[in-house]
């Protein structure tokens, strides 16, 4: 539409434009370069746009991969993955940023262990879980 609306000249400038459409000037600047670097068909196309990430490299996500998997060395939270990748690739992620990558990809989530009875009886467990 704001192609259409371009070539008719009807707005003094492009950010008139854009508060017409209701878009942000950015979004015009880039759906523009998009135009002209791919043609029309690529604007009207609804085909994802999976961009890769530019901090976690295919080598940290496999170490993370590695790490989530293993029953003897897994992450007490997120703040633990994050200062691992911290220590390890000495590369510095925002908690919130490392957790929705952790949860998009490996669809991980927090776990917390049920709460206690008070009035369990120690004794009783261990010899529950006593094997003959």
């Amino acid at each position: 539409m704001f192609l259409i609306y371009l070539k008719e000249n009807k707005f003094k400038t492009r950010h008139e434009l854009c508060d017409y459409l209701g878009i942000d000037p950015r979004t015009q600047q880039r759906w523009t370069k998009q135009y002209l670097e791919n043609g029309i068909s690529f604007l009207l196309t609804d085909l994802p746009k999976n961009k890769k990430s530019k901090i976690i490299t295919p080598e940290i996500h496999k170490e993370l991969e590695k790490r989530l998997n293993s029953s003897d060395q897994g992450f007490l939270g997120y703040w633990d993955a994050q200062a691992w990748v911290n220590n390890e690739f000495d590369i510095d992620i925002q908690y919130h940023w490392l957790r929705k990558y952790l949860i998009k990809h490996f669809k991980t989530k927090l776990k917390s262990p049920r709460k206690s009875h008070y009035k369990k009886d120690e004794e009783a467990g261990k010899a529950f879980l006593k094997t003959p």
